[in-house]
């Protein structure tokens, strides 16, 4: 365990958060906002924690898989932690468990919040909110493997830990060139989005804050409405589109650079990830169009496509009360909510490429017993599968039951309806934002008990970086390892 690479990675990651508060002290500065000074103090002493951490890079930089996934692990929650306090020294989040779980939220592109009235924050608060999913979205240590250079090799293992999918690859030879290409359409397809919502006449902090959000496809909204306080289809529809953008795998986007067009087309998780969309987007539509848009086909194809691109996705954005539909229309995005995002994307959920993998392993394994000595490969993208990561999708699908089974009956504790406690789970763990019933689009997450809340971040940190790196925190010979590695290594000095 090379416990003083972690400790000096972790220092980077103050100093990241330490430069990335000073974009909300430069809001507060231009608003005239008292509120940039407590974001300048806890900038300063982000930046002193970093240097003192990070100060001498450790001769022995190597490290592996289970580095890779205490460093991601310990770094989202210092990034949760620290990047809660001004939300608590402003006070205009007075208790630090529900200024941790909205910064959680904001980190780990859930969007799921405790504030009751969203409006009432300074713009530097409200910046700095949906700025933390644009820092979540492509993951802070994505971004540090793009301006950092690691040498030392492994520093795949950071990427695969925090980077959501059954299967991380590079584009190229150099991870830091793969984590520079991944960030470079990243911040592309942000600008364009604000660039389009400019040319609706959404005003500029809105569509910056708006632009954050989708493309980290977390769910923070300026307005107490939401994206439905925008009246404008045109605005809505440019939402629907970018938050159904950033939940493709941005390999495609990749190989689209790459002007091989055949194989990005041909890619068969963004073929069911779009036919899955448009099934359900035609469901629900002819489902609500009579009851909820008097017949009106367009308004309802309108909102059934936004609210289906919203979940999918796993933004959380709203135009339209979908607590209130038909059963049916509820159902099926509750179903979507665990479905989530293609690998690969800003978005959260089991993905659509687990989805097919589970499916096509379903089907060898019936086709083995009707036909024992038939042999048959799962193959994806023409390519065959290799076997460990199947076992790992199984791995990850029933480790998620288990995460949410015991969360539903903590949070049921508090006495809630099943359908609040069923989605608020499922909406935390899946990145999602809001649920049904208490939880829904007009509803937020304050009600709930400390313990509840502390279940559910832990559920959002879990879910963002897929299980593995938040469980191995409670394996007592982790650590062990680590105090007797960093002991070994002081004494040798």
């Amino acid at each position: 365990m090379n416990g003083f690479m972690i400790l000096y990675l972790l220092g980077l990651v103050f100093l990241i958060q330490s430069g990335c508060l000073l974009l909300p002290v430069s809001v507060g500065l231009f608003y005239g906002e008292e509120e940039w000074k407590v974001y300048a103090l806890v900038s300063a002493v982000s930046f002193i924690i970093g240097l003192l951490l990070a100060f001498r890079k450790p001769k022995k930089n190597v490290f592996y898989a289970k580095e890779g996934f205490l460093t991601v692990a310990l770094s989202w929650i210092v990034l949760s932690l620290c990047g809660a306090v001004p939300f608590r020294l402003t006070g205009e989040i007075p208790h630090y468990i529900d200024a941790v779980f909205e910064t959680a939220s904001g980190f780990t592109t859930t969007g799921a919040s405790i504030l009751t009235n969203v409006e009432a924050l300074s713009q530097t608060s409200l910046f700095w909110r949906s700025f933390t999913h644009w820092i979540g979205g492509m993951g802070v240590l994505v971004f540090l493997l793009a301006v950092v250079p690691l040498a030392g090799g492994h520093t795949m293992q950071l990427m695969r830990a925090e980077s959501p999918g059954p299967s991380v690859g590079k584009f190229v030879p150099k991870v830091r060139q793969t984590a520079f290409i991944l960030y470079s359409i990243y911040f592309a397809m942000t600008i364009l989005e604000i660039v389009l919502l400019l040319a609706g006449g959404m005003p500029w902090f809105d569509s910056i804050c708006t632009a954050f959000g989708t493309a980290g496809t977390g769910g923070f909204s300026v307005k107490n409405a939401s994206i439905g306080f925008y009246q404008s289809n045109y605005l809505q529809a440019v939402v629907t589109v970018f938050m159904i953008l950033f939940a493709v795998n941005f390999s495609v986007y990749y190989l689209l650079l790459s002007k091989r067009f055949r194989q990005a087309l041909k890619n068969e998780e963004l073929l069911c990830f779009l036919g899955i969309i448009a099934v359900a987007v035609l469901c629900i539509t002819f489902n609500i169009k009579d009851e909820f848009y008097g017949g009106d086909f367009y308004d309802a194809f309108h909102h059934s496509a936004f609210s289906v691109a919203s979940i999918i996705s796993t933004t959380g954005y709203g135009t339209a009360d979908f607590a209130k539909w038909p059963q049916l229309s509820q159902y099926i995005l509750f179903v979507l909510m665990f479905v989530g995002a293609c690998a690969g994307s800003t978005g959260g959920g089991l993905k659509v490429s687990r989805i097919v993998l589970l499916f096509k392993s379903s089907v060898r394994e019936v086709l083995t017993i009707l036909h024992p000595r038939s042999v048959r490969a799962v193959k994806l993208d023409g390519k065959r599968v290799d076997s460990a990561i199947i076992k790992n999708t199984a791995s990850l699908f029933v480790i998620s039951i288990i995460v949410y089974v015991f969360s539903v009956f903590i949070v049921s504790l508090d006495g809630f309806d099943m359908a609040t406690s069923l989605t608020a789970v499922a909406a935390t763990m899946n990145n999602i934002g809001p649920g049904l019933s208490l939880v829904g689009p007009t509803g937020n997450y304050a009600a709930f008990s400390g313990v509840s809340k502390v279940v559910l971040i832990f559920d959002m940190l879990a879910g963002r970086l897929e299980y593995f790196p938040m469980i191995v925190l409670f394996s007592p010979s982790l650590w062990k390892d680590g105090f007797f590695a960093m002991r070994k290594s002081l004494q040798s000095k």
